[in-house]
C-alpha cells in the first residue's frame, strides 16, 4: 500500500501553496473529527504527519483559531475547539437573519435564471443526501446559499457568513446524517424554492427561516447529549 493511503494527513504537492494544502488537510480533519473537540494539537505531531515544517503548522493552527476551529489554552497550547449548545444557538440565531433576509430579496431581485440555478444547486444538493456522501452535502449546500446571496445583492452579507463558514460546516457535519434529516432537508429546500419561483418576499424569507430553526432544535438536541 502507497505511503499516502497509510496516512491520510500526508499532503501532495500540487500547484497550492503548503500552506493552503496543509490548511484544507487540517480543517477537514477537524470537520471530520479525526481531531476529537478538546484534543491538544502538538506542532512537533503535526509537522511530522502532514510532512511540513513547524512554520507552516503554526500558520494554520492560527488560521484555524481565527475560523473557530482551535483555540489556546493557556500552559496547554492548541486543542480542537469544542463548539457548545450556545455558541451554536448564536450562529443559527446570525444564519436566521441573514438568510432570511437574503430570501427575501433573492425573490425581488434575482433573475429567472439565477432561480434555476438554485433548483439546479438544490437537486445536487438532495442527489448527495441519497448517497449518504455527507461531505458533498455540506460542500454542495455551501453553493447554494452563496448563490442565494449573490442573487440577492448580498456581498458583504456573505462574507458575514464566510466567517462563520468553518463553524456552520461542523454544525451541518454534526445534523446532516441524523435519521430522518434527508426528508425534512428535502421538504425545507422545496418550500424556500417554491416561495422564490413565485417572488413572494415574505413566504421565502418564513421558509428560509424555518429551515434554520428546524436544524437548530436538531443541533441543540445532538450537542446536549
Amino acid at each position: 500500500m502507497p505511503a499516502q493511503s497509510a496516512n491520510p494527513l500526508r499532503i501532495d504537492r500540487t500547484s497550492k501553496t503548503l500552506r493552503e494544502l496543509s490548511l484544507e488537510k487540517m480543517r477537514g480533519a477537524i470537520l471530520r473529527a479525526h481531531f476529537k473537540p478538546g484534543e491538544r494539537l502538538v506542532e512537533r505531531n503535526l509537522c511530522e504527519q502532514l510532512d511540513v515544517s513547524r512554520s507552516i503548522v503554526r500558520e494554520v493552527l492560527r488560521h484555524l483559531e481565527a475560523e473557530g476551529l482551535v483555540e489556546s489554552i493557556p500552559h496547554h497550547g492548541p486543542v480542537v475547539a469544542t463548539l457548545s449548545a450556545e455558541q451554536a444557538s448564536q450562529i443559527y440565531d446570525i444564519r436566521a437573519l441573514l438568510e432570511g433576509r437574503a430570501a427575501r430579496l433573492f425573490a425581488q431581485r434575482a433573475s429567472d435564471e439565477q432561480i434555476e440555478q438554485l433548483v439546479v444547486l438544490n437537486s445536487s444538493i438532495q442527489k448527495a443526501f441519497k448517497a449518504a456522501d455527507v461531505e458533498s452535502v455540506v460542500q454542495r449546500t455551501e453553493s447554494f446559499y452563496e448563490a442565494l446571496f449573490v442573487g440577492a445583492g448580498m456581498a458583504m452579507a456573505w462574507d458575514v457568513v464566510q466567517s462563520l463558514n468553518a463553524r456552520i460546516n461542523r454544525l451541518r457535519l454534526l445534523t446532516v446524517g441524523s435519521k430522518g434529516r434527508q426528508k425534512d432537508a428535502a421538504a425545507e429546500m422545496e418550500a424556500i424554492l417554491r416561495a422564490l419561483r413565485k417572488r413572494d418576499g415574505q413566504a421565502a424569507q418564513d421558509a428560509a427561516e424555518a429551515h434554520v430553526n428546524k436544524v437548530a432544535a436538531l443541533a441543540n438536541k445532538l450537542l446536549a447529549v
